[in-house]
């Protein structure tokens, strides 16, 4: 693979690139569905010219992902979607691949929105967002922009809602491709890639046992199932929490407790939220929990803990380990916070497993090459990931594992498209 000059971008350290390089082959090796999209891409150039501005989180991963858009065609910039999940290592090796990367992991607010502004000032064309900020910024503060935007992909279920919120109301600016909604997606990713992830980021940051210890899942979307399920296989006592009854019931029917956050409280050691909505857990709660509770979040954004909250309730926060805030309250009690509330899983770990973020991006890909060949007849909405593109990275994936499936013959065919058939 030729390594270009060194262009434009602001990382940690360029001289990080080599180490960056080398752990961007080895997730790649893991990744061969992306592969296969990539060789395809370099031949039939589907996105030839076309500017694209990436919000994601910086990751080896992430890193594929770009490489297999700039064989397709693509000039992209790219910045990271949190402040706390960039590897920097990354962000220097893609800066010398070509691809202008502005990125630190640690950064400041103001840092993480110059950079967001670093990549809109490149004029994309197309989007890809994790969390909708690039979206959003580029509709309150570059509507000129909007003009020349044929369309974008989100990743993530936090940025699928702020975009049908702004579908709702009225001011969604072009078609945007819900990545997120993908089979391939949310049912491997969000449930095994988040499961297994969060729990490393936990361990990574605290060394907690978990066996024994009663895990407080908030949510049981795909990343509640997956995480309350690894947390169980890894002997842990599960109470899940959650508004939707039927949520509610299948957690209850998958063998945990279900309870309400305020009874929770009292009970949890480890907390983890997963819900992409508002201080699942406040003030309240905090008063509630025992000395020593360790309290992380796993979905897109920090605001799903109330942090000003725990703060009014203590005397003072100190940091025994990385990634670690311990609040001390004015009663003696001690709470832990991971991470200043950010994805555990990114900000003390290193993410999703490769050959699960493989199907993930693989769909992001081709989405984006989809966007390119009809954004034309596409209205200003949010689509779901074409089900041939879906089973084909389904397929692709089977056959990357050496399985093989059925096919129907012409007979089921037949019977499944009949209404006449009977008892």
């Amino acid at each position: 693979m030729p390594v270009t000059e060194k262009l434009a971008g602001d990382v940690k350290d360029r001289n990080l690139a080599e180490t960056g390089r080398s752990r961007i082959a080895w997730a790649g090796a893991y990744m061969p569905v992306l592969a296969q999209i990539r060789d395809r891409f370099e031949i039939e150039k589907p996105l030839k010219g076309v500017r694209i501005g990436a919000c994601l989180h910086v990751t080896t991963e992430t890193a594929n992902l770009m490489l297999a858009l700039q064989a397709g065609g693509a000039e992209i910039a790219l910045c990271a979607s949190n402040p706390l999940s960039t590897q920097d290592d990354v962000a220097a090796a893609l800066c010398e691949y070509g691809i202008p990367t502005y990125a630190i992991k640690g950064e400041d607010n103001a840092t993480y929105y110059s950079h967001i502004e670093s990549v809109i000032a490149t004029k994309p064309q197309m989007s890809m967002d994790d969390g909708c900020d690039l979206v959003t910024t580029i509709y309150t503060k570059h509507n000129h922009l909007l003009a020349e935007m044929i369309g974008g992909c989100e990743e993530t279920t936090t940025g699928v809602i702020r975009l049908k919120a702004m579908q709702k109301d009225g001011v969604l600016p072009y078609p945007v491709i819900a990545v997120n909604n993908a089979l391939t997606k949310h049912m491997f990713d969000n449930r095994y890639g988040t499961g297994q992830s969060t729990l490393d980021g936990i361990i990574r940051a605290t060394n907690v046992l978990l066996a024994g210890r009663t895990v407080v899942v908030v949510g049981y979307g795909w990343c509640g199932r997956g995480v309350a399920s690894r947390a169980a296989g890894m002997g842990a006592h599960v109470v899940v929490t959650e508004v939707d009854p039927r949520k509610a019931i299948e957690a209850v029917m998958d063998g945990y407790r279900v309870m309400p956050m305020s009874d929770a409280a009292k009970i949890g050691d480890v907390f983890v939220t997963v819900t992409g909505n508002y201080h699942v857990i406040r003030e309240d709660h905090f008063k509630l929990m025992k000395n020593g509770a360790i309290v992380c979040n796993s979905g897109h954004f920090n605001d799903e803990l109330d942090l000003e909250g725990i703060k009014r309730l203590s005397k003072g926060m100190t940091v025994p380990r990385d990634f670690v805030e311990q609040y001390e309250m004015h009663d003696g009690r001690k709470i832990c916070v991971l991470a200043d509330g950010r994805l555990v899983n990114l900000a003390a770990g290193e993410g999703h497993p490769a050959s699960v973020m493989d199907m993930s991006f693989a769909n992001q890909a081709m989405a984006a090459a989809h966007i390119a060949k009809h954004y034309k007849t596409m209205g200003k909405e949010v689509y779901d990931v074409p089900v041939e593109i879906d089973e084909e990275v389904a397929t692709l994936k089977l056959s990357s594992m050496g399985i093989e499936i059925d096919t129907l013959t012409p007979e089921q065919v037949k019977y499944m498209a009949s209404w006449s058939e009977g008892t």
